[in-house]
């Protein structure tokens, strides 16, 4: 069997100097309320993973969003949920609107660099933050003079 594919962004600030991360903390299911994750969702059958990202981002937070690259995972490219299930995940950021919690989220929060871990995210998501600031402290213009 396959394993069902999601999608999710990585929202920050920007993305040549991502500063601030977005996290999404879920309303429900009651077992996951209150723990937080990356804004995305299951590619459709038909769908491309970009185009599904666009659509859950759209349909998650009411914003259009630029893509940025990809963060691979350590499973063919792409992160182990659960049993099942992986997720690919790219950096993205604002291109039009401002995010709100329109769907399974009841709060939105951008979290300034150097605190991307200090909600209590879900636990699959954990090692993709981690993976998250190890890109991002390797940015030029974390590295060397500006």
């Amino acid at each position: 069997m396959n394993d069902v594919l999601v999608v999710a962004a990585a929202l920050v600030d920007d993305l040549d100097d991502p500063r601030l991360l977005l996290a999404a903390r879920r309303a429900t299911p009651a077992s996951l309320a209150g723990r937080w994750e990356f804004p995305g969702g299951k590619v459709e059958p038909g769908e491309t993973p970009e185009l599904a990202l666009h659509r859950e981002i759209r349909e998650e937070l009411g914003v259009r969003v630029g893509l940025g690259v990809e963060l691979l995972g350590p499973d063919a490219g792409a992160w182990r949920l659960a049993e099942g299930y992986v997720m690919r995940v790219w950096f993205a950021e604002v291109l039009d609107g401002v995010p709100e919690p329109l769907v399974e989220h009841d709060e939105l929060r951008w979290l300034p660099d150097g605190q991307w871990l200090d909600v209590p995210w879900l636990d699959a998501d954990v090692p993709i933050v981690e993976a998250l600031e190890r890109f991002v402290a390797a940015f030029p213009s974390r590295t060397g003079p500006s």
